[in-house]
């Protein structure tokens, strides 16, 4: 399961273990199912920061096994005391929760009621994830932890999900932005609350964020330290293009058209199989809005 698996350094300290992007490969099945056709096909890095023997592992990525091989790296460095961090409740996100299950597992109050709510469906899914391990440390906002002698600040954004839980390193000003930002764009699943997402893109914006690992993006960027703050002004500007053409009824043609001038200036990549997400979006946010 973990054969494409590599683990990347983008900041020291701080790990990116990425998996996916692969061509013509697939872990799971030849048949449909969330863990190929979503956070594989697209590319998904879970992360950990590290100090001394401490670490914060974000996001327990797409299988058991994943998890497992986190784990047996972060051991490896010596690290003795884990806790955990989720970004938000989606299924390539917690997939290797019970690897965890004896540490300390830290997300926002809203996660914790999804996955309670969500419970016979991430059990039953394909593939399935149970036992689905609940979140045991919960906050509603924000949240201020230390690994070893660094600090890690934990924020809320309603962005992607409502769920959705920022990592934040303000001495190097480093963003660590799960689902809240992609390359090459925003995948939106929830269609009717785009007005909050651009507000709270808005938001973000204003940090002095000097470098972004998101959980989805290209493994090179990654590996070289992330991306710029222009990564958050290419999510906002999409989600407001696609509203205005929708809107107007304008005809919206291939992602690789609608983002040319951001990817043009570097601020994002294409990578095509990101078509199939502009697709979902432009039918998710013509249903939102009621337009043909």
């Amino acid at each position: 399961m973990t054969s494409t698996l590599t683990i990347l350094e983008p900041c020291p300290g701080v790990y990116a273990y990425y998996d996916g992007r692969v061509a013509g490969a697939r872990l799971h099945s030849p048949a449909p199912n969330w863990l190929d056709d979503g956070a594989y096909e697209l590319g998904v890095a879970s992360y950990a920061i590290v100090d001394g023997g401490e670490a914060l592992v974000y996001d327990t990525h797409i299988s058991l096994d994943h998890a497992r091989a986190i784990r047996r790296h972060l051991e490896d460095l010596g690290v003795t005391a884990i806790r955990v961090v989720l970004s938000h409740w989606h299924k390539d996100h917690i997939a290797g929760n019970a690897v965890f299950a004896d540490c300390e597992i830290v997300a926002l109050q809203l996660t914790a009621e999804k996955l309670d709510e969500n419970r016979e469906k991430i059990e039953t899914a394909t593939p399935p994830i149970h036992p689905l391990v609940i979140p045991n440390r919960l906050f509603a906002k924000s949240l201020t932890l230390s690994v070893g002698k660094r600090l890690v600040e934990l924020h809320h954004f309603a962005i992607h999900s409502a769920d959705g839980n920022v990592i934040w390193l303000p001495e190097e000003r480093l963003l660590l932005a799960g689902d809240t930002l992609e390359d090459t764009t925003t995948y939106i699943s929830e269609a009717d609350q785009t007005a909050t997402h651009i507000a709270e893109l808005t938001r973000l914006r204003q940090w002095p964020i000097a470098k972004i690992l998101p959980a989805h993006g290209d493994r090179e960027r990654i590996a070289a330290g992330g991306y710029g703050p222009d990564l958050i002004d290419a999510n906002r500007r999409y989600i407001e293009r696609l509203i205005e053409a929708i809107a107007a009824g304008a005809e919206i043609g291939t992602l690789k058209d609608f983002v040319a001038d951001e990817i043009a200036a570097g601020a994002i990549l294409y990578f095509a199989p990101y078509e199939a997400v502009h697709q979902s979006n432009v039918e998710r946010v013509r249903a939102a809005l009621g337009a043909r």
